[in-house]
């Protein structure tokens, strides 16, 4: 059976955050688990100030004057107009949909001034996601890509025009391990070297199994148990070689975009990939939305 996962339901939300400074004070928790530290230089012999509620002052930053710092300070909420509890509601709002939620429904839910405020928010949140320090993938791999974009008979008279029979699809990699993480990359190129260059980065040599399908990018992969399956020949499935966990993860992503975003350029391509790759990766975690508000 599939590990039951309870998240916080919007009664649970509203107990847990009833006001602003109950979010002041949970994103300290979450920020400063073993106590509060100077954000410049990593001092722990920082104070609070008296007379400003949630400040602080570090002793050790008194070069050109002592440094003061609140608890937003590095931290996507930073010099927004935005109130905290704001901020929660949209993060809840985001990881509590499987195929995640546009911004002009972000806008109308929040009520929001405009729906430049909304897409800035959306954004910012989808940077907090982002997974840098991922550790590499072991166990049986699997490795896949897939294109996201419009067709080319669908384009427009001057989008034909301007590309000069150029494809215009973002490539996009990823590998996933069987019953564990995903790890995602939005390709600047179509090379097969830096599908390979993927590959090696994101998958430990010493996996059990590595599953691609007939694409010649990874047959010069010699340093991997390597099996692939044909897929021009109708073939999905051999024993225990098969791509089909990637392929159900882009699956939720291209639902993601058809049904929540209906168009996503190249240029923000992997802050959505990114929030797709968070959700994915913290399925079975029932604080996930502590997760986010940590790597906020």
């Amino acid at each position: 059976m599939a590990k039951q996962v309870k998240q916080m339901s919007s009664g649970d939300f509203d107990k847990m955050f009833p006001n602003e400074e109950a979010c002041d004070n949970y994103l300290i928790g979450r920020r400063w688990p073993k106590g509060v530290h100077c954000p410049r230089c990593g001092s722990t012999k920082v104070y609070p100030l008296q007379t400003m509620k949630f400040k602080w002052e570090c002793p050790d930053c008194r070069e050109g004057g002592a440094y003061r710092f609140s608890h937003l300070v590095g931290t996507i909420f930073e010099n927004t107009k935005i109130n905290l509890r704001d901020w929660f509601k949209v993060i809840h709002l985001m990881i509590g949909a499987k195929k995640s939620v546009s911004a002009m429904q972000v806008q109308r839910f929040m009520g929001f001034g405009s729906y430049k405020t909304a897409w800035y928010v959306c954004h910012r949140i989808r940077t907090a996601l982002q997974d840098k320090d991922f550790k590499k993938l072991m166990g049986i791999v699997e490795v896949d890509e897939t294109y996201i974009g419009g067709k080319k008979k669908n384009w427009t008279t001057k989008k034909r025009r301007d590309h000069h029979g150029e494809y215009n699809k973002t490539a996009i990699v990823g590998a996933v391990s069987r019953k564990g993480n995903v790890v995602t990359r939005v390709l600047g190129t179509w090379s097969a070297g830096d599908l390979r260059d993927f590959v090696r980065e994101a998958v430990s040599t010493k996996v059990s199994l590595l599953a691609t399908d007939e694409n010649r990018s990874y047959k010069s992969l010699t340093e991997y148990p390597h099996q692939t399956v044909l897929h021009s020949a109708h073939q999905y499935v051999v024993g225990a070689v098969h791509t089909q966990t990637i392929e159900g993860f882009w699956s939720i992503f291209k639902r993601s975009i058809v049904g929540s975003f209906h168009k996503v350029s190249a240029k923000y391509m992997p802050l959505y990939v990114a929030e797709c790759q968070f959700k994915y990766n913290n399925r079975d975690n029932a604080d996930i939305f502590g997760a986010v508000i940590a790597g906020c």
